[in-house]
């Protein structure tokens, strides 16, 4: 109901400017996020993002860090940004402390500050950004790990590898600590015998494919791999080459980014998180166009924590061949 809701919010607000944005003055923003222009979960935010420009015939740019999760050079894009005056700044809030300064200096220069994909872990008392548009991480975690459940064995132990995708940074923290919140429950609710281990398991699909491909080569009784993000699409590989067969390791993750979806058509993948990078990008666009034409104050999106499994494949592909995941 949620998802539908939010939609139908996108839907309006199309209405709404569609008709308005040539007769309005154009808007200059700046959207600055922790990722490379190579990570494809991004290019689908992207899409949002220039397609919400365009609605509204805003000036946009984004900008990518050269390395993978670079805080630095974040920081390093967001002072660049707040130098050229634009109208708002959206940022995704990967740190608690480091982006601190600069967003309450942008706040004080009048530049509307929206918290896109990650937010500081004290939301608003954290950080002075006005809204925060994405997914609770947390929550997400905990759906995840119980959506994979149905699929663990019926009996016999069971040993779970949670990688931590990106050590110290909230979204992967928050996403890895809620699967975790899950299999304690589990654990308590089934007297099953249930264990568990973290890895810093990387963000590059080359780099969780040896870590991870390591250890379960190491600790070939492992029942699940869980990823934070979509790497464990490069585990779905390994495993494959190995000639494991589909589902001996249950593998599950969040974005629906084709090499992940890939690899739920092949069965390597049971289950997925969507995170909806699409509404991600879009929606501040539309919340900068409404606060600064008629003064209304950037409102908070949670876009979800669909789950999707290996049946809903197909039709995902279909998107994400028109960049939509």
């Amino acid at each position: 109901m949620k998802k539908l809701k939010v939609t139908a919010l996108a839907a309006a607000l199309l209405t709404t400017v569609s008709g308005m944005a040539m007769a309005e003055e154009k808007l200059d923003i700046v959207f600055a996020v922790h990722s490379s222009a190579s990570n494809t979960f991004w290019q689908a935010a992207k899409k949002g993002y220039d397609d919400a420009c365009a609605k509204v015939s805003a000036n946009c740019q984004m900008l990518f860090t050269q390395t993978e999760g670079s805080v630095p050079e974040q920081l390093a894009n967001i002072e660049a940004a707040l130098a050229q005056k634009p109208a708002a700044i959206l940022t995704s809030i990967v740190d608690n402390a480091a982006l601190d300064d600069v967003l309450q200096r942008a706040r004080d220069a009048g530049i509307v500050v929206i918290g896109v994909n990650v937010d500081d872990l004290e939301g608003a008392d954290g950080n002075a950004r006005q809204a925060f548009i994405g997914q609770g991480f947390l929550a997400a975690g905990y759906s995840l790990g119980k959506a994979q459940s149905a699929n663990f064995p019926a009996e016999g132990p069971i040993k779970v590898l949670m990688g931590i995708s990106a050590p110290g940074q909230n979204w992967s923290e928050q996403r890895g600590q809620g699967v975790i919140n899950f299999l304690e429950d589990y654990k308590k609710s089934s007297g099953r015998d249930i264990s568990w281990e973290k890895i810093d398991s990387g963000t590059d699909l080359a780099i969780t494919s040896d870590r991870v491909g390591a250890y379960l080569a190491a600790h070939p009784d492992t029942t699940a791999y869980f990823d934070t993000g979509f790497w464990h699409a490069g585990v779905a590989r390994v495993l494959a080459d190995r000639g494991d067969a589909p589902g001996k390791v249950l593998l599950g993750g969040f974005d629906l980014v084709p090499e992940a979806v890939e690899q739920m058509q092949k069965g390597y993948i049971q289950v997925e998180v969507d995170q909806q990078p699409y509404m991600q990008g879009f929606m501040p666009v539309m919340m900068v166009y409404l606060n600064k034409n008629f003064g209304l104050a950037p409102a908070n999106v949670d876009t979800g924590q669909g789950i999707v499994k290996a049946a809903d494949a197909a039709a995902i592909m279909e998107l994400a061949a028109k960049g939509l995941r």
